[in-house]
């Protein structure tokens, strides 16, 4: 029998799917609504809009509990994604757009693959640039410590001569 709390963990994602989907359209929605005049109508679009963006966080703060992600633990998500998107899922709606005969729709999933792999790229470096940085800190952290344990060791030599 599967856990129960798996089950929530994927509610949660699909909430957070609807939630953020919500926050698009109904920017889209505010913008049809501004440029036909209506700023009434886009004025009600953008509040809800803002509203889905919290409920969407409220699920995000449940999936990725800010105790458990690192900046380093959510480049690592973020590359996951992304090199989803290029690698696997853009080719395959790309293969079906295609076949349907839908040259606008390739094209955009030509460009959402090309920057879907920029962004893997970019998070990846950051995570490089991050490992580095760390591992400077740990050698600054370490040579401190040393400083400190010598500091230590003479006080005690001191103590027993005294």
């Amino acid at each position: 029998m599967a856990r129960p709390e798996i089950k929530t963990i994927q509610n949660l994602e699909s909430a957070f799917a609807g939630e953020s989907m919500a926050y698009i359209k109904y920017r889209y929605f505010a913008k049809l609504a501004k440029a036909a005049g209506d700023l009434e109508t886009a004025a009600i679009f953008e509040a809800t809009a803002d509203q889905e963006v919290m409920h969407a966080f409220g699920h995000l703060d449940l999936l990725y509990p800010a105790n458990a992600i690192t900046p380093t633990r959510a480049l690592e998500i973020a590359i996951e994604g992304e090199t989803y998107e290029y690698s696997e899922m853009y080719p395959r709606f790309r293969e079906t757009a295609e076949a349907e005969g839908n040259a606008a729709a390739v094209a955009e999933i030509d460009e959402q693959i090309a920057e879907s792999k920029e962004h893997a790229q970019q998070f990846e470096a950051m995570l490089a640039k991050a490992g580095k940085r760390f591992a400077a800190l740990a050698k600054v952290e370490e040579r401190h410590a040393n400083h400190y344990r010598d500091a230590l060791n003479k006080a005690k030599q001191f103590a027993v001569a005294a």
